[in-house]
Formats: structure tokens, C-alpha cells, sequence
């Protein structure tokens, strides 16, 4: 795949299996750094496109988002790769109305939310879990088993099932960033509480001793001012 095919808009498998050679050809100390471009052109051009073929039929828009959904498969963006996928199943879902044959069907749903749980995109998941919930209304999902089949009820608790793990899995990463926060910002505020640093206190050990060198001095100033005047008086006489 070149540069100028995919700013030409030509997305095709012939591009995918290029890029997949020139990968394969590189060596590993090229390799990571490679991704990181590729990834970082192919985000850039994705964005591009899929703005440039919005007016475009369902088929093309959905072709487009396809190849980048494989491209990205292919340098190892898992990231951009399903949000993509999520992109196409929207799109899907929205058109259907009026293209019957493009529905998504629950399990597709399902693969998905499958995929981003273990992506650990639990939002994501829980959304899809709802999409193919959709389709199961809840009138039939409380009919007993006698009305309705086996098959959709495993289906149904199956999807329940994930819904709740990618639930409790989301809130139980929002209160780690939430405890995080707080623990950053208590940090902060100590360093902020900390007084600042003044000079330390002379010891006592050190005030004692100025202090008995002035008494020192001045019972040696007190026996001179005595000796002088004794010897004062001794002259008078």
C-alpha cells in the first residue's frame, strides 16, 4: 500500500496485502517504529476519508470503513480497530431502517462487546450489549421459557451476563482513577500545608556554654575592679 492509494481513496484488498508484506519484510528493530508511523498516518488518513466519502452510499461508506478496520487489524491498533468496527455497526443499525439487509444481528453485537471487554473498553461493551438487547423486547425476555425459545433465552442471559461484567468493571475503574485523584490532590495540599524551612534553633548545649563564658568574664572583671581598688586604698594610706 502507498501513500498516494490511500490519499487517492482506493481502499481495496490488494492495499491490505501490501501492507502486510511490507511489515512482514521489515526487521524486528525496524518493526515498532514502523507500526508507530503507520499507525499514526493510517489514524490521520482514516479521520480524512471518512469525512471525504460522508455523502457517499451505505456500500462505499461501510467498504471504507472496512479496509481501516482491517488496516488497522494489521499494524496491531487494536484501539482504532474496534472503535472503527463500533463505527460500522452504527452505521449499520442507523440505515437499516430503510436497507433491511444491513442489520446487525445480536450475536454481531455480541462478538463485539465480546472483543472490547477483553480490550478492556468496558463502556464500549456495555453499549453493545445494549444494541443487541434491543432486539429481544422485554415483554418476550419475561414470557416464560414454554414461549419462547432456548436458544434466545441463553442468548439473552448471556448478553445480560456481559453487560453487567463490562458495567461493574467500568465503575470499578472509575473509582480507581477517582481514589488516584484523591490521593494526588492530598499530596498536593500537604506540600502545600508544609511550613517552610527557617533556621534551627541554637541547641542548649550551645546556649549554656555562651552563657557560662559571660559569667566567667564577668567574675574575672569583678576580682580586677577589687584588686584595683584595694590597691588604691593601700596607696593613700
Amino acid at each position: 500500500m502507498s501513500d498516494s492509494e490511500i490519499n487517492n481513496k482506493i481502499f481495496n484488498h490488494d492495499s491490505l496485502r501490501i501492507l502486510e508484506s511490507v511489515l512482514a519484510s521489515t526487521d524486528v528493530r525496524s518493526l515498532f517504529q514502523l507500526r508507530s508511523t503507520l499507525k499514526q498516518f493510517i489514524r490521520s488518513e482514516s479521520l480524512s476519508a471518512i469525512r471525504h466519502i460522508a455523502a457517499k452510499s451505505v456500500d462505499q461508506q461501510l467498504s471504507a470503513l472496512e479496509f481501516f478496520v482491517q488496516a488497522f487489524a494489521i499494524i496491531g491498533d487494536i484501539e482504532s480497530c474496534l472503535a472503527l468496527r463500533y463505527e460500522a455497526l452504527v452505521l449499520r443499525e442507523h440505515k437499516s431502517q430503510i436497507h433491511q439487509w444491513i442489520q446487525v444481528s445480536p450475536v454481531e453485537w455480541l462478538n463485539f462487546a465480546e472483543q472490547s471487554l477483553e480490550n478492556c473498553f468496558y463502556t464500549i461493551a456495555a453499549k453493545a450489549c445494549d444494541y443487541a438487547l434491543s432486539y429481544l423486547p422485554r415483554d418476550e425476555v419475561a414470557r416464560s421459557k414454554a414461549d419462547e425459545s432456548y436458544e434466545n433465552l441463553q442468548l439473552t442471559e448471556r448478553i445480560s451476563k456481559l453487560k453487567n461484567c463490562a458495567l461493574t468493571l467500568a465503575s470499578s475503574r472509575s473509582v480507581q482513577a477517582q481514589a488516584a485523584e484523591y490521593l494526588r490532590k492530598r499530596m498536593s495540599e500537604k506540600c502545600k500545608a508544609r511550613p517552610p524551612n527557617r533556621k534551627t534553633a541554637p541547641c542548649a548545649a550551645s546556649t549554656l556554654y555562651r552563657n557560662g563564658i559571660k559569667k566567667r568574664n564577668d567574675r574575672k572583671l569583678n576580682v580586677s575592679q577589687r584588686v584595683q581598688l584595694s590597691a588604691s586604698g593601700s596607696e593613700s594610706v
